[in-house]
């Protein structure tokens, strides 16, 4: 038992399960139809100047919401550029051992944005991911699917304690990837209205999903489709 709740504790809600890329967008699959946006940044120190003017903007902005959208939750962000040489273009949200929430970003994730808009957004959606809850809620779902798949372990051998000791894990699986599209959606919907409150424009921002790989609509995928991540964006920022 004490493993399978540490294997669980491991599943935190990073919006980059499964190796995903930039703005929690998974790897593999066909390429997206591109619409070709001007590289306003250039250079990778421009990019990183300009990443850290979005974070000295946004960084406020998404604390602010943070504490007028929940109660006794840590607010405190830390953002933190990952510079591994090798790490792949990515962005997440996790937290560190005291709970304060860390919003990571690779080196390759700044190269790879073509202006700010799209670094606040990013950042914004990351943010939108502690505000709402996620962490907790996918680790919730991953408990209660430990918890079906082990009974039905039970039941179907006999208690064979190997047996469903891999049931709770492939469970606890299942669980954390039952509501992994609504969360992101959820992030994106929240993440324009923090983006917009920061002085970007969000339907700009998200445009970077037009140039990463479409996870289209997997049963049990953790990303919905590209198109209707935009759309979300679109219609949140309609409304604002």
């Amino acid at each position: 038992m004490t493993r399978l709740l540490a294997a669980l504790t491991t599943l935190a809600f990073v919006a980059a399960c499964d190796d995903v890329v930039v703005t929690s967008a998974p790897t593999g699959g066909p390429a997206p139809a591109v619409r070709e946006v001007p590289d306003e940044l250039g250079s990778r120190q421009q990019s990183l100047r300009t990443f850290a003017e979005v974070v000295r903007r946004m960084e406020p902005v998404a604390e602010r919401e943070c504490r007028a959208r929940t109660r006794d939750v840590n607010c405190d962000f830390k953002i933190i550029v990952d510079d591994r040489p090798n790490a792949p273009s990515n962005a997440f949200q996790t937290l560190d051992d005291n709970g304060r929430p860390l919003l990571v970003f690779t080196e390759r994730l700044i190269d790879d944005a073509r202006n700010a808009d799209e670094l606040a957004f990013v950042l914004g959606h990351e943010a939108a991911h502690h505000v709402s809850g996620h962490i907790a809620r996918q680790q919730q779902n991953a408990a209660a699917g430990a918890v079906i798949f082990g009974g039905l372990a039970t039941t179907l051998t006999g208690g064979d304690a190997g047996a469903i000791e891999s049931a709770q894990r492939i469970g606890a699986q299942v669980g954390a990837r039952t509501y992994s599209k609504d969360f992101e959606l959820e992030a994106d919907a929240l993440g324009t209205v923090i983006t917009a409150a920061g002085g970007y424009d969000p339907v700009k921002g998200a445009e970077f999903f037009n140039r990463i790989p479409d996870p289209g609509d997997r049963f049990l995928g953790t990303h919905p489709p590209n198109a209707q991540r935009i759309e979300t964006v679109r219609r949140t920022a309609a409304a604002l």
